[in-house]
């Protein structure tokens, strides 16, 4: 009879008291993949717990455990591996998974693609995390120089000592997202048997700041592009509609009907790098949208041209032919990041600090201002969310609606009635006594019944004529000085 197998050796652990009294708990988890440093897992027993150290003793087994499991987790897949898989089987549109891919590419694989799915827990995902918003290249700390290119060449002021710049907050969403759809599908897999990513923290979400270019800037912006007539009429629909730079690239003639004044907008062109290609809108919504008259003539300028340079070059535009395209029959669409790098240069000509997207923005805004309902301007832009979507990015601008409509409300109002001096409303209204006293006391004086240098009568005597106390009285003498009526002695100052 064979050997007894030896059993796994359990992960020491030790219990540290703190100057505090409590009881810090602490086993070694082995070395963090991402810092390459030795792990423990630590918990602090507070002193005043009653058998404090009882409890210290479960903790330490509680955590040798969890050790041990990670260990012997129940497949031996890296992360890497889950995730090709979790993309390969994941409904997602193309534009998204080459989009995952990418981040997956540059950003998980380098630094834990090759972490055992069963080892993943809130331990690895806050260093992870930590990582991504030390530096988006994920150097080593060492100083190197980023060259431009990684061709043979000679370097230049783009070739230049390497500065780290954290990975943006949106993009390590976007890799908390990945990672959660692939632990979700491992979870179904009985790959593991605990999801680990709510454990995670990523940073929370950007707040939505959109900066559309104002009245001036887009003024200036129209006068530029209409230098090109064709390309005026893609910028001016881009601030009519706010379409995306997508779809209007995807644009047909067929879903164009300008005797009606309408446009379909049904379809995008994606791009990725080098590669191209139609597919849906990006919430897949099919939109229609009503034009105003002048982007209707605007429109029917623009077929007229299309037309005749096509005949000019003894072809035709074809029913489905795209709007906007450099082939004479408009056979081929216009490629997204070239109209959005002639517009950045339209806008740098121009000393505008701007990009495409900015008319999207542009068009949401001035809906807005306009007084147009949230769920109008959402169905028009092709957010999703019956306008929460729409609400949460332009808040800030809503709100200045909000303040317009308070402004409009305000001049239609009745005027509110005048506001009375102290002084005035006592003259008029006097609520006591001695304000009675005072008014018509100050009413002499300003009328020269009481000349100015006299002395006003005793107070014995004011108060026996006015059939009041004279205590009354020495109240309305002093209100009468705090109106620079009379001076300490009683006597009467001059009126101005």
């Amino acid at each position: 009879m064979g050997s007894a197998e030896r059993a796994p050796k359990r992960p020491k652990g030790s219990i540290e008291t703190l100057p505090s009294g409590a009881l810090r708990v602490s086993v070694y988890a082995g070395i963090d993949p991402v810092t390459k440093r030795r792990h423990y897992l630590k918990e602090t027993i507070p002193a005043a717990t009653p058998r404090a150290s009882r409890e210290a003793e479960k903790v330490m087994r509680r955590l040798q455990t969890q050790v041990d499991e990670r260990r012997h987790p129940r497949t031996n897949a890296s992360l890497s591996q889950l995730i090709e898989r979790h993309l390969e089987l994941a409904e997602l549109d193309e534009t998204t998974v080459r989009t995952y891919r990418g981040y997956v590419r540059n950003h998980i694989e380098p630094l834990i693609g090759h972490v055992k799915v069963g080892a993943v827990d809130a331990d690895i995902l806050d260093s992870y995390y930590a990582e991504l918003r030390r530096c988006r290249g994920h150097c080593d700390r060492r100083p190197f120089t980023e060259h431009r290119t990684k061709s043979s060449h000679e370097c230049d002021h783009r070739c230049r000592p390497h500065a780290c710049r954290p990975l943006g907050a949106s993009t390590i969403r976007q890799i908390h997202f990945i990672l959660s759809g692939a632990f979700r599908q491992a979870v179904r897999w009985k790959w593991v048997s605990v999801n680990p990513m709510p454990t995670g923290k990523p940073p929370a979400a950007p707040k939505p700041n959109p900066s559309p270019p104002t009245a001036g800037e887009a003024a200036r912006i129209l006068s530029e592009a209409f230098k090109d007539p064709a390309w005026g009429t893609f910028v001016w629909l881009a601030m009519v509609t706010g379409a995306r730079r997508g779809e209007l690239c995807a644009l047909r003639w067929s879903k164009v009907d300008l005797d009606r004044g309408t446009i379909v907008i049904d379809t995008s062109v994606a791009q990725n790098s080098r590669a191209k290609w139609l597919k849906d809108t990006k919430t897949h919504q099919h939109r229609r949208l009503t034009l105003d008259s002048e982007t209707i003539a605007l429109l029917r300028e623009h077929r007229a041209s299309c037309d005749e340079t096509a005949a000019k070059l003894e072809t035709k535009i074809a029913d489905n032919a795209f709007v906007f395209s450099l082939s004479p029959d408009n056979a081929v669409y216009l490629v997204p990041d070239s109209v959005s790098q002639r517009y950045s240069k339209l806008a740098a000509r121009l000393g505008i600090d701007t990009h495409l997207h900015n008319l999207r923005h542009y068009s949401a805004t001035e809906l807005i201002a306009a007084g147009v309902d949230i769920r109008t301007v959402a169905g028009r832009l092709g957010h999703g969310g019956g306008g929460t979507t729409t609400l949460r990015v332009y808040t800030a601008f809503v709100s200045e609606a909000d303040q317009r409509a308070a402004a409009a409300l305000y001049d239609r109002l009745p005027r509110r009635p005048e506001q009375l001096s102290e002084r005035e409303r006592i003259m008029r209204t006097p609520r006591a006594p001695y304000e009675a006293i005072a008014g018509k006391l100050c009413a002499a004086i300003e009328s020269g019944l009481l000349s100015e240098g006299t002395s006003v009568p005793p107070t014995q005597q004011l108060a026996k004529q006015h059939g009041v106390s004279e205590g009354t009285i020495r109240r309305a003498l002093e209100l009468l000085r705090s109106w620079g009526l009379l001076d300490g002695s009683r006597r009467i100052l001059t009126v101005h």
